[in-house]
């Protein structure tokens, strides 16, 4: 028996959710490092986290609960 092909978009889209959900996690993880060298006295980390929050973080974050809250919906 043969499995039906997903569309290409589909394909697409999932791996770009995927890397998406890599960021925010890559994120996460670079938050608290910067979190524990700012609790040592060393802002470098925290200040180039700063700077990527807005261009960077707020959006992969917003699309990650955008891709939730749709599939959820979809699957009610």
């Amino acid at each position: 028996m043969t499995t039906p092909q997903e569309p290409l978009w589909k394909r697409w889209l999932d791996r770009l959710l995927m890397l998406n959900v890599l960021v925010v996690f890559l994120g996460a993880g670079f938050f608290v490092a910067a979190v524990v060298a700012q609790s040592q006295g060393q802002s470098g980390l925290m200040d180039l986290f700063q700077q990527l929050w807005q261009p960077l973080f707020t959006p992969a974050i917003s699309l990650l609960i955008m891709a939730a809250v749709m599939l959820s919906l979809i699957h009610i």
